[in-house]
């Protein structure tokens, strides 16, 4: 059986060195964690039948990264159990390991690396992800190949930076009204030709006991987060990290929800959102999968695109619900992935439009009606208590509702003493707290706040200057918020 061949426009060579001879083909999985729909999956299994060696995945922890808590170790090692009960029955080999202490596993991937033919890994163009790549690769022995499986549209198709949405998704329609991208196979360990490792090399394990197969999978579930040098405080959610998680999820989406999207999700009484954004985070679920799915509940095919227009509406010939549902999947999901592929300075002000900077530089004495410190706003200590409400979900839920997460950071704005100083609020919270943040769809979010993707409003106002203003009073006056301030009280 012959694998199909990933798309080289998603392939990016990181260093230049050539195939080798070794023991096995290395997929280190960083960031999409996850079996199916996976590109780089994919490309590692491609790799090893055309060598013919062994494949081994191997899916490491760090304790030490930014903003390290329970809630995110806790959905790392529900992906990893996903992810090691599904390679464990097939051809390829899994092996895992979490640090108990700083830098316990420094070397072990090099170690790893130096025996393999090639080293194929993710292309996460955000958090530690561009760095971590930039200082190995050219210092490893053998290839690596950084493969992108995070958008629909590859990320490197797109030749320029867009700045506002309508052009995006003119862009993006253009280029699947010409060609439908190619799509990852479902489930491309069912495509590796060659035979299981047996062993990891001797010399690693005589430094780290490294498990495999259901052996990884017996020592995950006995991790203890309390032994771990990590964020005690911000507490796992109840939301199931993992694959298996995901595919719920997406199938509970599409079940009950979808049909009434388009109003549902912006009410804040209502789950109407489709509750996919940490699994996208996480790596648990492809963009191609939500996409097949949706068109497939729909009766969905390439036949019913209209001519590219630009517009949120009328270009899938889908229900309107399902329109709306793939203008955020297609249009603002990875219109994100768009600036921070391009644009390294993505979470700094200075990558705000120029008319946005001069604005807020304008205002950025205004008096302000409450000034508010860190401490304050992450304890729900501010007058109003809609935002108090949000906050709080944030902190609980590792969330905030659709609508009530624009109003949260327009707030922040408000209620701090420069724009510069609101930037960093809210990166803080959201990164600290957010299932779905250090992400590049959540720095789109907080950046639209000061006025990425959107454009001067008017009238001129204190503070805002000609940024898209927001206040609670409006919300209330448009959604119901009673129940959703009661369920969020202190």
């Amino acid at each position: 059986m012959m694998v199909s061949k990933v798309p080289m426009i998603r392939i990016r060579l990181a260093n230049p060195v050539g195939m080798r001879d070794g023991d096995y083909v290395l997929y280190w999985m960083t960031a999409f964690r996850r079996t199916r729909y996976n590109f780089a999956l994919q490309r590692a299994v491609e790799i090893a039948n055309e060598q013919g060696k062994p494949l081994l995945v191997f899916e490491g922890l760090r304790c030490h990264y930014r903003w390290n808590c329970d809630r995110f170790h806790k959905f790392v090692i529900d992906s990893m159990l996903d992810n090691a009960a599904a390679i464990s029955v097939s051809n390829a080999t899994y092996s895992a390991w979490v640090e108990s202490s700083p830098n316990e596993a420094s070397g072990m991937v090099e170690l790893l690396a130096s025996r393999a033919c090639a080293v194929v890994s993710d292309d996460f163009p955000c958090f530690f992800h561009p760095t971590l790549y930039s200082k190995i690769a050219n210092n490893w022995p053998c290839r690596l190949e950084l493969v992108d499986s995070n958008t629909v549209v590859p990320m490197h198709q797109q030749d320029r930076t867009f700045t506002v949405a309508h052009s995006y998704r003119r862009s993006m329609q253009k280029l699947i009204y010409e060609e439908l991208p190619v799509f990852p196979v479902e489930s491309p360990l069912s495509l590796l030709q060659t035979s299981k490792l047996k062993k990891l090399p001797i010399d690693l394990l005589a430094r780290w006991p490294v498990p495999i197969d259901k052996k990884a999978i017996a020592w995950l579930q006995k991790i203890d987060l309390k032994g771990l040098p990590i964020d005690h405080q911000v507490q796992p959610t109840t939301e199931q990290g993992g694959e298996s998680a995901a595919r719920a999820s997406l199938h509970r989406f599409v079940s009950s929800r979808l049909s009434s999207y388009a109003v549902d999700r912006n009410e804040p009484e209502k789950s109407g959102a489709s509750g996919l954004s940490p699994y996208m985070h996480f790596g648990n679920m492809s963009p191609h999968e939500v996409f097949h799915t949706i068109a497939s509940a729909e009766g969905w095919s390439p036949k019913k695109l209209a001519k590219p227009n630009g517009k949120m509406d009328g270009y899938w010939n889908m229900s309107p619900d399902a329109e709306a549902f793939m203008d955020q999947l297609m249009t603002w999901r990875e219109i994100g992935f768009n600036m921070c592929v391009r644009h390294r300075n993505y979470t700094k002000f200075e990558s705000l439009p120029d008319w946005a900077q001069q604005t807020l530089e304008e205002h950025a004495s205004d008096v302000r009606p409450y000034v508010y410190s860190l401490e304050e706003f992450e304890n729900a200590q501010t007058h109003d208590p809609l935002w108090n409400a949000a906050q709080r979900q944030l902190v609980r839920e590792g969330r905030i509702h659709n609508y009530l997460r624009m109003l949260w950071g327009k707030k922040i704005l408000h209620w701090t003493e420069t724009p510069r100083q609101a930037l960093k609020v809210m990166i803080e919270l959201n990164n600290k707290y957010a299932l779905d943040g250090r992400d590049p769809n959540s720095y789109s979010g907080i950046m639209w706040v000061l006025g990425r993707y959107d454009r001067a409003w008017g009238p001129e106002r204190p503070i805002f200057g000609k940024i898209r203003y927001m206040t609670s009073e409006s919300t209330q006056s448009k959604f119901h918020v009673k129940q959703y301030i009661r369920k969020f009280s202190d």
